[in-house]
């Protein structure tokens, strides 16, 4: 083995040292988000979103009853307007 080839090929495999870059006298600069009273509103309404109950026990309640006494009474003619109406919203 050639303990000169040796030096050779690790020459071409050095690292060279990365030399720091330079900092401009721009440091103080920092980054800022403006939201609109637009953006304001849209978050307080979502916050108030989030925090109201998904499901309405005052209407649902009574209907729970109505369906577990057997009482529950569906009114064809108010469901198939309602079924038709929806029907023409999508054609």
């Amino acid at each position: 083995m050639r303990i000169e080839a040796y030096n050779q090929i690790q020459q071409l495999y050095k690292t060279q040292k990365v030399s720091k870059t330079q900092q401009t006298g721009k440091v103080g600069r920092t980054d800022q988000l403006q939201l609109s009273s637009l953006g304001k509103d849209i978050q307080t309404t979502k916050a108030a979103v989030n925090a109201s109950a998904d499901i309405r026990q005052d209407v649902i309640g009574p209907i729970k009853e109505q369906i577990a006494n057997g009482t529950y009474q569906v009114d064809t003619a108010s469901f198939a307007a309602k079924l038709m109406e929806k029907y023409a919203e999508m054609g």
